[in-house]
């Protein structure tokens, strides 16, 4: 993947430690999510009534440090989505808070889901869906500023502004609609209209999956030119593990809508710890042919999200599962033997609960 110079050796080169581990520590984080969670009903019988409840998110505690990416990975059903969701309060949680610069976001108490979404924007990932095609690209730029009450004149300036700084010029793009325009224009028209309220943090949800690699390139080189010229931070969701590898400082992995690794970049892909984190990652393609796999790294299919298994929920597909797994959930905790991961795994915590079980 071309990007920068760098990046033809990007699964060698020295990337750079995340602002999380010093400096959350040192300050307080830009968000952080307590206790989260998200279930959906399944209505059925006469009357419509909830039958069963999908666990999408289910309990998650996770903070990010101003000035840094974190990605979240993980298959599809996982979570991720729901959770940039409940983050822009786009769906409210069943439960728990998510808390930004330090002010607990809610409508009654700290800060107003209107003014928070001035501080945060989601860039979504089909690029087509997320314009109106009855507007023009400077309109639906406006649009956010408008209803935040700027003037028109200034709205549309603040349009034109943010389409430049995103490498299109507004007199060529300005009055566009959105079917003129390719997938990579219309997606860097996302990510102006996202930036047109002058944010702290951007949520992109599979941002660059729908392009293909050249453009992929061009955007991700952009959106790091941004957060280093706009000082942002970014929440990252991808199913692309190169991607990730690339503009991370960290990487949360999920699964079930679990939490089940937190570490810097360099820890995860070079040293994972979750039994999970190492399949996800033993399955990317590789075109080493003495590198290829015979066999899958993972088998079975994930469970229904429905009824989650007892305990752990990997361990109706984990190679480490002992009985300990199925009687007790582990907690998401510093590992024995990777003293940069959070991870929830018996196995990797150590201690005689998880030696002295049963298999």
């Amino acid at each position: 993947m071309p990007l920068h110079s760098d990046m033809a050796t990007a699964h060698g080169r020295d990337l750079p430690r995340p602002a999380s581990e010093d400096a959350g520590r040192a300050g307080r984080p830009i968000i952080a999510v307590r206790a989260l969670r998200k279930h959906f009903p399944i209505a059925g019988g006469l009357l419509g009534r909830p039958q069963a409840w999908v666990q999408a998110v289910d309990g998650i505690d996770f903070a990010v440090a101003p000035g840094e990416t974190l990605s979240i990975v993980g298959e599809s059903g996982c979570g991720k989505s729901t959770t940039a969701r409940l983050l822009m309060h786009l769906i409210v949680p069943d439960s728990g808070q998510v808390e930004f610069e330090g002010e607990v976001i809610g409508e009654r108490q700290g800060i107003s889901v209107r003014d928070v979404r001035r501080r945060m924007q989601m860039v979504f990932q089909d690029s087509h869906a997320s314009l109106n095609p009855r507007l023009t690209i400077e309109d639906s730029i406006a649009f956010g500023q408008r209803a935040a009450g700027v003037a028109d004149a200034a709205a549309k300036a603040q349009a034109r502004r943010s389409l430049d700084m995103v490498g299109l010029t507004p007199s060529m793009f300005a009055q566009r609609y959105p079917h003129e325009l390719s997938g990579g224009q219309r997606q860097r028209v996302n990510i102006a209209r996202a930036l047109a309220l002058e944010p702290r943090l951007l949520i992109l949800d599979e941002s660059v999956s729908a392009l293909d690699k050249s453009l992929e390139a061009q955007i991700l080189n952009l959106l790091e030119d941004l957060k280093t010229s706009l000082n942002l931070t970014y929440i990252f969701i991808s199913h692309d593990l190169s991607v990730v590898q690339y503009i991370s400082d960290r990487v949360l992995v999920m699964y079930l809508g679990k939490i089940v690794e937190i570490a810097p970049v360099a820890d995860i892909y070079g040293a994972p710890s979750h039994p999970y984190t190492q399949a996800l990652l033993a399955s990317r393609p590789t075109q080493n042919p003495r590198l290829r796999r015979s066999a899958p790294p993972l088998t079975g299919d994930p469970p229904n999200p429905i009824s989650p298994p007892s305990g752990c929920r990997f361990r109706t597909r984990c190679p480490l599962a002992k009985r300990i797994c199925a009687e007790r959930e582990p907690s998401l905790a510093p590992a024995v033997s990777h003293g940069g991961h959070l991870v929830a795994c018996h196995a990797r915590h150590g201690g005689s609960n998880y030696e002295a079980s049963a298999a």
